[in-house]
């Protein structure tokens, strides 16, 4: 297997976890807000996979939607951490794949609505749910994927060069006075 595949591999195992770590989240905020389950995600799979009742409110469509999608946006991030895309910054990136994703399937099918849309409060609880998702995969990920040996690991101060160079006085114009 390459490095790449393994770290794909090892990514959705991880997006797993995150979507687990997310579904328990959820839990936990439903017992304060009071907000009821969503089954915008068991309509979008049903609407994808054309099946009977797609606005069917199916616990089980809505938990295989929620470790599907978990799973591939985890396998992107397996990757992103092989590429040396790995931390915090990596994470916030992360999240927004994620949110993007599921927002692509749930408004391509119907099933839901930009999320601009939504009310603040909904909106606030879903951002948080999505960072938290990322965070959980992102450290595993990290933890478990080693950077590519052909990756920008082996340049570590490649970032520092840059700003160094804008930090630096052009000696080439200071001369020329």
């Amino acid at each position: 297997m390459t490095s790449i595949a393994r770290g794909a591999a090892v990514g959705a195992a991880t997006g797993l976890a995150g979507a687990g770590a997310m579904a328990a989240a959820s839990k936990l905020e439903q017992l304060v807000t009071r907000r009821p389950d969503s089954y915008v995600p068991a309509h979008t799979l049903a609407r994808l996979l054309r099946l009977r009742e797609p606005d069917g409110d199916h616990w089980t469509r809505n938990m295989a939607m929620h470790y599907l999608a978990g799973a591939t946006a985890g396998l992107v991030r397996g990757v992103m951490s092989a590429a040396n895309l790995r931390g915090p910054f990596a994470s916030l990136m992360h999240a927004n794949l994620r949110l993007s994703f599921d927002q692509t399937l749930e408004n391509a099918t119907g099933a839901g609505a930009p999320p601009w849309t939504w009310p603040r409060d909904e909106l606030v609880i879903d951002l948080a749910h999505k960072a938290l998702y990322a965070f959980v995969t992102g450290a595993l990920s990290d933890a478990l994927v080693p950077p590519l040996p052909t990756s920008s690991a082996r340049r570590p101060r490649i970032g520092a060069r840059l700003r160094d160079s804008h930090e630096r006085p052009d000696r080439s114009r200071q001369d020329a006075r």
